[in-house]
């Protein structure tokens, strides 16, 4: 098989799964979904009604802004903290029984502490959102540092590189595929965080529209917040991909090289 017919063959299964996947929920919802799976066309229906674009500015955006927010901060954070413990090895070892016990801490059980400690606003919300996923980009980003060849930083002195260079172009350009891979990992965690905190003790958000659509036994709606999730995390992770492809094309580009 010629790699171009391979190609077309792959791009056709992707396109295919997707399509079989939302047939079997049509069939299933209306022969036999019952009462909490309503048909999917009335999920649908709910979804144009809600999300196109009804609640866009009062829930999406409110929950897009949180959630980008706490995620912009801990990829400053974690990227920072990061650096600094893969560099000083002492600091490392006393740091890591610290950073592996606040890690291990879940989620949720931090939520009467934001609420009592910070309040009930989106401050409270970004809080969470930010010390959750900050743990995967810190731990990524500390072990590139930490493991970039004792031969590189020899190197970089014996030319006498700018200790600011020596950061940017070889510490943060060698740590990057893992720094990355950190932050690939922060994303769905932080859509996750954004939902479970707009569930408890808030007035908007997609959370607590999903969560006021339960209560209200409205499940169209409710299953409609759900598709609107799954696709923000779908163009979410998109987005990303792209600016990773972009950011370490140098990389790929050496694996292929390689292989």
């Amino acid at each position: 098989m010629t790699p171009s017919r391979r190609s077309a063959l792959y791009t056709g299964a992707e396109i295919a799964a997707p399509l079989l996947v939302i047939a079997a929920i049509f069939v299933f919802t209306n022969t036999a979904g019952g009462f909490y799976f309503p048909p999917f066309q009335d999920v649908l229906i709910a979804f144009q009604q809600n999300w196109l674009f009804a609640r866009i500015g009062s829930d999406l955006v409110p929950s897009v802004v949180r959630m980008l927010t706490g995620f912009i901060v801990a990829i400053i954070v974690g990227i920072a903290l990061g650096l600094l413990l893969g560099k000083v090895a002492w600091l490392r070892r006393q740091a890591g029984p610290i950073v592996e016990f606040l890690r291990a801490v879940p989620p949720p059980a931090l939520l009467p502490f934001t609420i009592i400690a910070i309040g009930v606003d989106s401050t409270a919300k970004v809080a969470l959102i930010a010390f959750v996923c900050v743990w995967p980009i810190l731990l990524n980003t500390m072990d590139g540092i930490a493991g970039i060849e004792p031969t590189l930083r020899n190197t970089d002195r014996v030319y006498r590189i700018r200790p600011w260079d020596h950061l940017v172009h070889v510490e943060l350009r060698a740590a990057s595929p893992q720094i990355f891979a950190g932050i690939r990992t922060a994303l769905p965690l932080a859509i996750i965080l954004m939902v479970i905190s707009e569930m408890v003790a808030a007035t908007n958000g997609v959370g607590y529209f999903i969560v006021q659509a339960q209560r209200s036994f409205a499940l169209a709606d409710m299953w409609s917040g759900i598709l609107l999730l799954g696709l923000l995390g779908y163009l979410l992770n998109l987005v990303f991909s792209g600016i990773e492809r972009f950011a370490l094309g140098w990389h790929h580009a050496s694996h292929a090289a390689a292989s």
